[in-house]
């Protein structure tokens, strides 16, 4: 055990090294950066990589109310524990530095992240027997400049402003995000969904709610070899007693919308969920009952609610549900590297609860919040702090049992959806049969 709690820490350094630290080790107390290296810089350049990365991610951090404040203060923490720097002296120059080399940084943050997720050991890697993603998306407000309006596009109900898009693919057996993707608010989740298929682990399953069903999605995901688990609902109509297959089982239905009747039809599994009075209706590639089991397909589809949660903590306890940037490459850039800022946030805490025997689950976003903003004052003011791992490995959410409900009485909620109604389900009629066993007959001889 204690081997296995060693090889943890010391496979995570890599991820460790890209926060400031090194320097005034008794504020921060982690190892050198070394991530960096591999990335030319040219000669004279303040604002490197590095020193992007870090001031970024503490601006992802902090508690200053408009952008100047949230740069003034991460700079002045990057330059108290590295005097040496030559740091820029305007926001903005930094802010262009950041919308140039953001496309390279974040995809090499990125692989660096998920190299550190795997490096986690092998006991929460799964759950229920798989490795299980969680996929959705959410809108952040821009602000209402005619430079955001005309790049970022306004969508969603009538009068809504500029708005960037934000897909995340979350980890449901570490609570991380593996993979996101930002776009224009008129951007897809469904197309950044696609993006992100080349990068997941092998016999993975994506789990998502009715918004990701579709033909073309679906034969994209089984296409990259993944397995998935998609609520269904009224607006799908699923066919059984097609003929595709000589043996028909119980649970087994079709996809196959009238636009793509030149394609061969989608063979699924449905599996019904009784939630009270309502059902809920899941279609899965995976046919073997015994791999995916109903109770565990439950299990699963409930634990996806973490990915709202996860953006609820982007939003609500890391107070960024408004982007501050004024035009649409700027706002692009705050929303992906307040993604990463909270990612390399959860990173640094589910690693010292790992090590602690805790379920990574447990990590409490606002204590969190709260440790690393304590010791950003800390090393400003040049004050002895306590350690930093010490406070991230306590960062876990209430563990007294509630007595009442959680949310207030009179809540005025402004969202009131329907659950999704029941799939529309019918029998294939003898025209659908007779066009399938031509199709089928086709696919042989070309075959």
């Amino acid at each position: 055990m204690v081997f296995a709690q060693t090889l943890v820490a010391r496979r995570l350094e890599d991820v460790w090294s890209i926060i400031p630290e090194g320097v005034v080790a008794r504020y921060w107390e982690l190892p050198a950066p070394r991530v960096f290296s591999h990335w030319p810089v040219r000669g004279g350049t303040q604002w490197t990589p590095q020193r992007l990365t870090w001031v970024a991610a503490m601006m992802a951090w902090d508690e200053g109310q408009t952008l100047d404040s949230r740069w003034e203060h991460s700079r002045e923490v990057a330059g108290g524990l590295h005097a040496h720097w030559s740091l820029g002296t305007s926001y903005s120059g930094f802010a262009a530095a950041l919308v140039r080399e953001s496309p390279r940084i974040v995809a090499g943050i990125k692989a660096k992240f998920r190299q550190a997720m795997l490096a986690m050991g092998s006991r929460h890697q799964t759950r229920c027997g798989w490795r299980a993603f969680a996929v959705d998306g959410s809108r952040v407000e821009a602000p209402l400049t005619q430079a955001n309006e005309d790049g970022l596009g306004c969508a969603g109900r009538k009068k809504t402003g500029p708005q960037v898009f934000l897909t995340t693919l979350w980890h449901m057996g570490l609570g991380l995000p593996w993979d996101f993707r930002v776009g224009p608010g008129t951007d897809s989740e469904r197309r950044h969904l696609e993006q992100m298929l080349e990068d997941l682990p092998q016999d993975s399953l994506i789990v998502a709610d009715a918004g990701f069903v579709g033909y073309e999605l679906c034969q994209r995901v089984l296409s990259a070899g993944q397995s998935f688990l998609l609520r269904v609902g009224g607006n799908i109509r699923l066919l059984t007693d097609l003929g595709w297959e000589h043996e028909e089982r119980d649970g087994v239905v079709y996809l196959w919308p009238l636009k793509h009747r030149h394609l061969p039809p989608l063979k699924l599994r449905l599996i019904v969920l009784e939630r009270g009075k309502q059902q809920a209706y899941l279609l899965t590639n995976v046919f073997d009952a015994k791999r995916l089991t109903e109770d565990a397909a439950g299990v699963l589809y409930e634990m996806r609610w973490g990915v709202e949660v996860f953006f609820r903590s982007y939003k609500q306890t890391l107070h960024r549900c408004r982007l501050l940037s004024r035009t649409p490459a700027t706002c692009l850039a705050e929303c992906q590297w307040t993604m990463l800022g909270l990612w390399l946030l959860g990173l640094m805490t589910v690693g010292r609860l790992l090590v602690a025997g805790v379920d990574p689950l447990c990590w409490s976003v606002a204590a969190a919040r709260n440790t690393v903003r304590r010791a950003m004052r800390t090393t400003i003011f040049k004050r002895r702090a306590c350690r930093l791992q010490q406070l991230l490995r306590r960062s876990i959410k209430d563990t007294y049992q509630r007595r009442g409900p959680k949310d207030a009485r009179d809540y005025p909620r402004k969202k009131r959806e329907k659950p999704p109604n029941a799939p529309q389900i019918q029998s294939a009629s003898p025209k659908q049969v007779q066009r399938a066993k031509r199709l089928q007959a086709k696919i042989r001889l070309a075959a």
